[in-house]
C-alpha cells in the first residue's frame, strides 16, 4: 500500500528544521545549511548537482533510500521558492534549474493559483490551493500505488503529522544547536498522535532516527 513518507529531513539537536529569516539568499534560513551538511558530501547529492564522486557511506545509503519507490512529492510553497503572496508572474521556476531532482509530479501547497509548470526530466509542479488533504489525494492519484514523499518545509510536515497522515518519518539529526528558527516538535505530542521510534542508525555526519505510526 502507498505510504506517506518524510525522508532525509535535517534537524538540529534542539529540534529546528530550518533557521530564521528564510529568503532568496538563505533558502534554509540563517544557519540552516548546518542542518543539511550531512548530505552535501554524499554521492547522491553530488550526482544531483551533476558532479562525479561523493561519499558512499551510511549517510549516502539512507539518502538514496529516501528516493526509493516514490511516485509523487508534496512541498510547502517555501520549498518551491521565496515568492510570497500572489504570484507576480511565472518567472520563478523553482530553486533547482530546469531539471529538478524529483522526476515525478510535485504538488505545491499555496493559497494562490498558478498553472502547472512542466520541467525537464519528468517533474511537473502542480499548485494546490485546496489544502493539505487535497494535495495528498492528488499526489496519491498521480503516484500510481507508489509512495508519496513530503519534502517540507517544517510547517508542512507539522500539518501532516498533526493530522496523523504521515506513515514514516526519517529525521537526520545533526549535532548542532540553532536556538531559533522553525521547530518541528513545538506543541506536538508525537506519542499521543500515535508515533513511535522504530530505529536509530548512526551515520558519518548525522544520526538517523526513524519514526512510524504505531500498529
Amino acid at each position: 500500500m502507498s505510504k506517506l513518507r518524510v525522508a532525509s529531513f535535517g534537524l538540529s539537536l534542539d529540534g529546528f528544521g530550518a533557521g530564521p529569516a528564510q529568503d532568496l539568499q538563505h533558502p534554509l534560513g540563517v544557519r540552516g545549511p548546518e542542518i543539511m551538511s550531512w548530505v552535501f558530501p554524499t554521492r547522491m547529492f553530488c550526482r544531483m548537482q551533476g558532479m562525479a564522486g561523493g561519499e558512499t557511506g551510511r549517510d549516502n545509503e539512507v539518502a538514496e533510500q529516501g528516493f526509493a519507490n516514490l511516485g509523487a512529492w508534496i512541498l510547502g510553497r517555501n520549498m518551491f521558492g521565496p515568492v510570497r503572496g500572489p504570484w507576480p508572474d511565472e518567472n520563478w521556476r523553482g530553486w533547482w534549474g530546469e531539471e529538478p531532482p524529483y522526476h515525478v509530479p510535485v504538488f505545491v501547497l499555496t493559497h494562490h493559483p498558478r498553472e502547472p509548470l512542466v520541467m525537464q526530466g519528468g517533474t511537473t509542479f502542480h499548485f494546490v490551493t485546496e489544502g493539505a488533504q487535497a494535495a495528498l489525494e492528488q499526489a496519491r492519484a498521480a503516484a500510481g500505488g507508489r509512495d508519496v514523499r513530503v519534502g517540507g518545509g517544517v510547517a508542512t510536515v507539522r500539518e501532516y503529522l498533526r493530522a496523523q497522515l504521515i506513515d514514516e518519518l526519517h529525521l537526520a539529526v545533526r549535532p548542532v544547536l540553532l536556538g531559533r528558527g522553525e521547530n518541528l516538535f513545538a506543541g506536538l505530542d508525537l506519542s499521543a498522535l500515535g508515533y513511535e521510534v522504530s530505529d536509530t542508525v548512526p551515520g558519518e555526519r548525522a544520526t538517523h532516527v526513524y519514526l512510524r505510526k504505531r500498529p
